[in-house]
């Protein structure tokens, strides 16, 4: 028994000294934590107040903060991973009236110091805004401007693009519509930019995956048509060719609501109305999408929106790159978003990136109505040598852009 007692004893002794070393080394790693700086990121949030259109179906009102409530929730979720890395991450919110002056804000957030800025602009400003960085360390992340040329022809090397162009909206919702076997579409467009701009998109969308427009309709009327829809749209619907879906281009919402059970010939509606083409929406829920809406309501008040998860992205992936290469160094932050290792989780199933060519994020598109997510794209049997991703929207091969 004397023999057990002092092994039992040296062994108590062995488990203390033992548990001494582990907490003096805890200690001392609590000390260098606590010595080392703590990194700043600061990001601006920049956006234009634009005048709404007036339309003739005031049914969905759009958000006076859309975006910036994405950018706030991502400076939250920065911040809870970045605590354990000593990083901290600041948004400054810089909101410009319709009549604001630009260039006096962009030089405000470049004598701040402030290099990288979230844009919520209109194509044109995103272009002018990026003119007066010349000759600073910025980045900037167009979350408001969907316009091809942003990302092929006019694309710029220091300018990311997280809300998706019109060409991989187009390209999204035209597989979908192929792999269904609808490949003679009735087209609607409205008389603003915007719509030509997304028909254009949709054209080249039916000659890249075998689609066929048998018609062409442009929307003439002016009147309000609440109370004459169901007489008048039956005949302006009614063609001589047979088509399987109609496709509308009306981006700020003209008559496009009107359109679906209202055609001439029973047919499904698809384009800005009816089907439509999101880079998110409140019905999304699958990929652990489901907490990310709560997080969001609970926030702002309201659903996310595409451009609230625009911004999100943009937030999002500066923390990521910041925790992962550990600086906030623009010229290292821009060659890792570019690189093969970054990668983001964006709650649509697969890990987001940037192409490389133009900056702009790969990403799936929903396809979805009001209640209901109908589809993601791309589709299945769409193939790519390197990642079907790239089925939506310019592939390198075909890219126009050339950085300036």
């Amino acid at each position: 028994m004397g023999r057990l007692s002092r092994t039992a004893v040296q062994m108590e002794r062995g488990v203390l000294s033992l548990l001494g070393i582990v907490i003096c080394l805890q200690v001392l790693l609590l000390e260098v934590h606590a010595e080392s700086p703590e990194m700043v990121m600061e990001i601006a949030y920049l956006n234009r107040a634009v005048k709404q259109p007036p339309v003739l179906s005031n049914i969905m009102e759009i958000p006076l903060d859309e975006g910036l409530q994405g950018a706030r929730l991502a400076i939250q979720d920065n911040n809870a991973a970045g605590r354990f890395f000593k990083q901290k991450s600041i948004l400054y919110e810089a909101n410009l009236p319709q009549a604001g002056d630009l260039h006096s804000a962009m030089k405000k957030l470049l004598d701040q110091g402030v290099p990288f800025i979230v844009a919520n602009l209109p194509a044109d400003e995103l272009l002018r805004a990026e003119e007066i960085t010349k000759g600073e360390d910025v980045l900037l992340f167009n979350i408001g401007a969907s316009e091809n040329r942003l990302r092929e022809e006019e694309c710029r090397a220091n300018v990311f693009h997280t809300l998706p162009s019109r060409a991989m909206l187009a390209d999204a919702l035209a597989q979908f519509l192929v792999f269904k076997k609808w490949k003679h579409w009735f087209l609607i467009t409205g008389a603003k930019k915007e719509d030509h701009l997304f028909r254009l998109s949709l054209k080249r969308s039916a000659r890249r995956f075998g689609a066929k427009i048998v018609a062409e309709k442009k929307w003439t009327f002016h009147a309000d048509m609440r109370r004459l829809v169901q007489q008048e749209l039956p005949v302006f619907t009614q063609i001589e060719e047979d088509y399987d879906v109609l496709v509308v281009s009306d981006e700020t919402g003209d008559f496009g609501e009107y359109l679906p059970y209202h055609t001439r010939d029973p047919r499904p509606v698809a384009g800005t109305q009816g089907l439509v083409p999101v880079a998110w929406h409140r019905v999304i829920e699958q990929w652990g999408a489901a907490q990310l809406q709560k997080r969001f309501r609970k926030l702002s008040g309201r659903f996310m929106g595409s451009k609230d998860y625009a911004a999100w992205l943009a937030v999002r992936s500066l923390g990521e790159a910041v925790m992962r290469k550990k600086t906030n160094a623009v010229h290292e932050v821009r060659a890792f978003l570019l690189s093969e290792h970054f990668h983001l989780g964006g709650f649509k199933g697969i890990k987001l990136n940037y192409r490389a060519w133009n900056g702009q994020m790969r990403q799936p598109i929903p396809l979805i109505h009001p209640r209901s997510l109908v589809s993601q794209s791309p589709q299945e049997g769409f193939l790519h040598p390197l990642t079907t991703l790239d089925t939506l929207g310019f592939d390198r091969p075909e890219s126009r852009c050339r950085f300036q």
